[in-house]
């Protein structure tokens, strides 16, 4: 009976020790509550105010310069300012007021700006740029702005007449671009002059005795320039070192597994072993020029380069680069690099300009120093800020004319601002045994890029219409007969 009672009473203890427990646990969590939620407070937009919240990180890719920060004790009114809306949000900013030169704009993601009176513009991502929702019927003041830095592959729509003439103001990697964003992955003529991954020509000879000529490192495997089908047949006619996922025959160190790595010195410093490097884009499109292209040239590395059309344009120099696009056949390339790989004087034409830190290019020069952004560069602008205050500037310079009686300036999209021809694909036959599932991905480019014709011309007949439509409205267009 004793035992009894004991083991009643031990367990009520336990009831009650767990009890207590469980309410400090709870105060805890609700006191760490309150302190999120004044760190990470929601913003409370009432009659034109707006206060802050602390953005994520992951947001911002880029290095931020300081603004004009709205804080719950530093409330602006909205009234005051062009606003300026990013419909598609690629800022991820609830409100904050931009300072541009003398003029300010107030940036925002909030759509309940959409009938404002001082909303002048809205501001599209063109990746996430969508039939779903547009801020329709478009008013006579709301200017469209279209940011689109990426590939073609990402929105087809975007490159046809219809869609891309829809915009007043563009920025795209296009040199015709109201912001030429052409150079977007250097951050310099510094980068490209600089030999510190530079691997001295007699090293690689000797590395040659165990690494092939050509490198190749892509993970995004047939795309619309098809190059997996191109680098597949090379392959037969001279020896590639393949690291990616796409044709890989070699294995990088687990510790640059992390595509991350691929702007990571330890990779750096592997590349920068190879005499030549496959640098292939995923589009074939004029001034359409990423990393795949500047990388080797910052390593000291020729790239055999197809992609951008306008290539020779933008090269440092007339021989830095190999250019797969002179060449009728893989066997004629694979030759002409077998030949360069024999001869260090052939080969050397190639990196002389790198050796000695001169850049003839002219037009490369200019844009680099004329640019309004930098890459990765604190004390400059990053591009998305400068596509926002041009598109801020510019409705700032309507308003004053306005403001004289004057009529304000018609700014327009015009074709050239984003356009890629159809894709196509090489004629080489299929020699894996994976080759039936990459040819009927690398095969559906075409009938899509076919298709986003129709779908530009839909939508742009329903927004000329100037009214909201439904999805069913629009693929109703499409597939008419």
């Amino acid at each position: 009976m004793v035992r009894v009672q004991r083991r009643k009473l031990l367990a009520s203890c336990l009831c009650v020790a767990a009890t207590v427990f469980l309410l400090v646990t709870l105060q805890v969590v609700v006191e760490l509550g309150k302190f999120e939620s004044k760190k990470f407070k929601n913003p409370k937009l009432q009659d034109g105010h707006v206060e802050m919240e602390e953005e994520p990180e992951h947001l911002h890719p880029f290095l931020k310069k300081e603004e004009l920060t709205l804080t719950r004790t530093n409330k602006v009114e909205v009234d005051g300012f062009p606003v300026m809306l990013w419909w598609t949000p690629l800022t991820g900013e609830a409100g904050r007021l931009g300072q541009c030169g003398a003029d300010a704009c107030f940036f925002t993601v909030n759509r309940t700006y959409v009938d404002h009176p001082m909303t002048k513009a809205f501001l599209f991502y063109g990746t996430d740029f969508n039939i779903d929702s547009l801020p329709l019927p478009r008013k006579a003041h709301h200017d469209w702005a279209l940011f689109h830095e990426e590939s073609p592959k990402n929105n087809y729509k975007l490159f046809h007449k219809p869609v891309i003439t829809l915009f007043n103001y563009t920025a795209t990697f296009s040199r015709h671009s109201h912001l030429p964003l052409t150079t977007q992955y250097l951050e310099g003529v510094e980068a490209l002059t600089s030999l510190r991954f530079l691997v001295p020509l007699q090293t690689k000879n000797d590395l040659r005795k165990r690494l092939a000529p050509l490198a190749y490192v892509q993970s995004d495997c047939d795309p619309p320039s098809d190059r997996d089908s191109y680098v597949r047949e090379l392959m037969t006619y001279i020896e590639v070192d393949s690291y990616g996922e796409c044709l890989r025959n070699q294995h990088l160190p687990q510790s640059l597994g992390n595509p991350a790595s691929m702007d990571a010195d330890g990779f750096y410093r592997i590349i920068a072993q190879y005499k030549f490097i496959l640098a292939f884009e995923n589009a074939v499109c004029d001034d359409y020029i990423t990393e795949k292209l500047w990388r080797p040239l910052k390593l000291g590395v020729v790239p055999v380069y197809y992609g951008s059309p306008s290539i020779a344009d933008w090269l440092p120099s007339s021989r830095s680069a190999v250019l797969v696009s002179e060449f009728p056949h893989p066997r004629e390339l694979a030759s002409y690099i077998r030949r360069l790989d024999s001869d260090d004087g052939l080969y050397t034409a190639y990196t002389e300009w790198k050796l000695k830190g001169e850049i003839s290019n002219q037009r490369l020069l200019a844009a680099l120093r004329e640019r309004q952004w930098g890459v990765q560069d604190v004390t400059q602008d990053n591009y998305i800020e400068a596509f926002e205050c041009m598109v801020c500037s510019k409705v700032w310079d309507n308003m004053r004319l306005q403001q004289k009686g004057l009529p304000p300036k018609n700014w327009k999209a015009e074709v050239s601002h984003l356009s890629c021809p159809e894709p196509t694909v090489f004629a080489f036959s299929p020699v894996t045994p994976q080759a039936p599932r990459r040819r009927s991905l690398r095969e559906m480019w075409i009938p899509s890029f076919r298709q986003s014709k129709r779908e530009a011309q839909a939508l742009r007949w329903l927004v000329d219409r100037n009214q909201n439509f439904s999805t069913q409205e629009f693929w109703a267009l499409v597939f008419k007969d």
